[in-house]
Parts: structure tokens; C-alpha cells; sequence
């Protein structure tokens, strides 16, 4: 497909009925018991999550999302019991690294949501908590307008409390707005992968969500090797595709990092890459082009080397994936870093070559969604028979929903 062709993909032809009632509204009590849809080469099968490790072909590697679920709702009112203000925080500003703006001690800069943002003119909201059982006032001044989201300034006056603590005692978990209930405390829990440990999104990268230390376990006895990286996953995730044709949605920028060993071995390794997950899979077919960026320019900066949207369908060239892999590892090694560190904005649509993912666990996803064009994309335009199947065999669909491999 030309890039006009894909740009032209209309997003009505991705769209399928879901029933409220297929939508899982919590997870099941064991996470491995859950269904797992297995399709290769056109052919589809039926077992449970906890097969998984026998089913991954003797020669994958897998590599999954480490990312961490942050309490990034925060709730403000006016003074004088007046209306209800949320914030969700979305991405920091000022501390730009995740790390280190979770680490402030005084105050930090966060782009956000505003619920209720009309009933918000310019006053400072104020908040009394309690944190590690000493009294706390937080604060949030509105900065200025990012888009449809807001710069807002957040301060405190204890200097020995970091922005993390503050956000585990008062924050909460952010669950889909699909799943149409509010938070509970099993979502702390539920809403995290057990494997998750960097703390920086705002949505569960959920294929995850189905792993245990068992189904871990019996992975690692069969020597396939498991990898990880970190995407963390913006409130852009669940932003639908309201134009007709794809051409005319902007995909989120999403930050990413990869450690210089991971990169060392998908040059090394001679092995299958099956990836965990979406955002793994965005993540990993982003390195390829941040190496053609390097490859064309090697002192490009960091904002140079964003790997924009439609650059997988403008790019022509036919740079090896080792090569442009290695041209990551030397751009490190040249600033003597042991990650790399940048964002993508990058969309996989049918008509995507995929150049280092070959196969995927992932959910089943919301319709006209860009989640279900990439899932297209993998299995050459084949997802509906998926789809028809899963609905027609009682798979649970979405964030807390059944599973399903896809190989090559």
C-alpha cells in the first residue's frame, strides 16, 4: 500500500459490534485462567493464558512493558465546599524526566487533565492530606493551555516529601473510561503487572495484566529469555479516532526507553521477538526508525530523533534492522549512556512493515480504535475473524478481558 492509501484507510471499516455485557469489568480471580485466542498462518485456537509458555516457539525472546500504573487522579475543591475539581496528571514538564519529577520535594510542573475546568478561573486550589501521618498542603496553580490539557504548577510545604508519596497516598488509579465504574481498591492491584516497577503511566499495559510468577517460572524453565523496556502509556491511548479516514487523526507521543543490553540483544540474538503488549510492540518498531535517524544524521538531537507518525510509510530506504540497531548502540556509546531515552508518535496501520516484532500477545481491543489497526496490521488485514470468533465463543473483551498470541 502507498502512503496515500493508508492514509486514506477508513476507520468505519474497523468498527464491530460490542455488547456492554462482553466488556470485563474486573479481571478473574486467577489471572492465568483466563481465555487465550492463538492465530497463525490464518488459523485460530482456543486454550487458557496459563498455556502460553508452551505454546511461544523454542526460539522467541520476550519482551514486555515494565511501565507502572501512577495515582494520576487528583481531587481539589473550590474553597468554601465549592464544586469538585480532578486533575489527571498526564505527563511532567518541569522536571521533564519521570524519575526525577517524582523525586521533587518542593514542587513540580505536570501537563494535565481538568474535569470541570470552566468551574476553574484562576484562583489556587488547595488540598490538606495527610502523608506518611504528617499533615500536608498541596497546591495547584493552572499555568497556562497545552491543546486540550493544561500546564499546572503543583507545590507543597513539607520539603522532605517527594511528588511520588503524595500521589500513592492521595492519587487514584486511572481506569478506563470504558469500564464505566468508578476506581475500587482492587484496582491498585489489578490495574499493574507483576512485573511492573518504573512508575510513569497513566493506562496498565494490559496484555500484561495476565501474567504471574507461575506462568513466568515456567517461560524462564524453557529457556526462552525475557526482556524488558519501558513505554509509558499516555491518556492518549483511549482517544478515539473521530476523523473519517486515519489520515486526518494525530497519533500521542508516548515516552519510551530501552536499555543498551536489550538493543545488544535483539542484534545478537538470534531469536524470535514476541512482544507483550501494544506499547512493546510501538516500542520496539520505533528503535528501527530512530536508527535510520541516527543513520542520516549521527549528531541529531534529541528532539531530531522522534519518530513522527507517518515516518514508517515516507521512509523508502532498505537499512538492515541490525545495522540500524547498532547505529542506537553507537550513539550511546557516544555520550556515554547506558539507555536510550526519547518519544514516538508513531502509527502502525495496515500496510505497516513490521521489521523486528514477530509475534504478539495482546487483548482484544476497543472498535475503531488504533489499537485494532495495528493488530490489522500484523495479521495482513485478517483481525475480523478473529474478532468474530472471540465474540461468538464468550471471550471477555478489553483492559481486563481475555487474551490472545499471534505469530507469524
Amino acid at each position: 500500500m502507498t502512503e496515500n492509501e493508508i492514509r486514506n484507510i477508513r476507520i468505519e471499516d474497523y468498527n464491530y459490534p460490542l455488547p456492554d455485557e462482553r466488556i470485563a469489568k474486573h479481571p478473574l480471580a486467577q489471572r492465568e485462567m483466563c481465555k487465550l485466542l492463538t492465530y497463525r498462518n490464518g488459523t485460530i485456537g482456543e486454550g487458557l493464558f496459563r498455556d502460553l509458555p508452551s505454546l511461544l516457539p523454542a526460539d522467541s525472546m520476550l519482551v514486555y512493558n515494565n511501565t507502572r500504573v501512577i495515582n494520576a487522579r487528583l481531587r481539589f475543591r473550590k474553597p468554601n465546599m465549592g464544586a469538585i475539581i480532578e486533575i489527571f496528571c498526564l505527563e511532567p514538564i518541569a522536571p521533564r524526566d519521570y524519575a526525577i519529577a517524582f523525586q521533587a520535594t518542593d514542587s513540580c510542573r505536570w501537563q494535565c487533565f481538568v474535569g470541570n475546568a470552566k468551574r476553574w478561573k484562576e484562583e489556587t486550589l488547595a488540598l490538606t492530606v495527610d502523608v506518611e501521618g504528617v499533615p500536608l498542603m498541596l497546591t495547584a496553580r493552572r499555568m497556562g493551555r497545552l491543546g486540550n490539557a493544561f500546564d499546572i504548577e503543583f507545590s507543597w510545604n513539607r520539603p522532605d516529601i517527594t511528588f511520588a508519596s503524595i500521589l500513592d497516598a492521595i492519587g487514584e488509579i486511572p481506569i478506563p473510561p470504558y469500564l464505566n465504574r468508578n476506581t475500587e481498591e482492587s484496582d491498585s492491584t489489578d490495574y499493574q503487572t507483576v512485573y511492573s516497577h518504573i512508575e510513569g503511566s497513566v493506562a496498565a499495559p494490559t496484555a500484561g495484566l495476565h501474567f504471574t510468577d507461575n506462568v513466568l517460572a515456567d517461560i524462564d524453565a524453557r529457556g526462552i529469555p525475557r526482556r524488558e523496556l519501558t513505554l509509558h502509556v499516555g491518556a492518549g491511548t483511549f482517544q478515539p479516532v473521530k476523523s473519517e479516514t486515519i489520515g486526518d487523526h494525530a497519533m500521542h507521543t508516548e515516552f519510551i526507553s530501552v536499555t543498551r543490553s536489550l538493543l545488544v540483544d535483539l542484534i545478537n540474538l538470534d531469536r524470535r521477538v514476541i512482544a507483550v503488549g501494544t506499547t512493546s510492540v510501538r516500542t520496539l518498531e520505533s528503535l528501527y526508525y530512530i536508527g535510520v535517524l541516527l543513520h542520516q544524521n549521527p549528531d541529531a538531537s534529541a528532539d531530531e530523533l522522534t519518530v513522527g507518525q507517518w515516518m514508517p510509510y515516507e521512509y523508502d530506504g532498505t537499512m538492515p534492522v541490525k545495522d540500524a540497531l547498532a547505529e542506537i548502540v553507537d550513539y550511546l556509546d557516544r555520550h556515554g549512556l547506558d539507555k536510550y531515552i526519547g518519544d514516538t508518535q508513531i502509527m502502525i496501520a495496515p500496510g505497516f512493515n513490521y521489521r523486528i516484532v514477530s509475534g504478539m500477545i495482546t487483548n482484544f481491543h476497543q472498535p475503531q480504535s488504533t489499537l485494532l489497526l495495528l493488530v490489522s496490521a500484523f495479521v495482513d488485514g485478517k483481525w475480523r475473524p478473529m474478532y468474530d470468533y472471540a465474540l461468538e465463543h464468550d471471550f471477555r473483551f478489553l483492559s481486563y478481558g481475555d487474551a490472545s498470541l499471534l505469530l507469524k
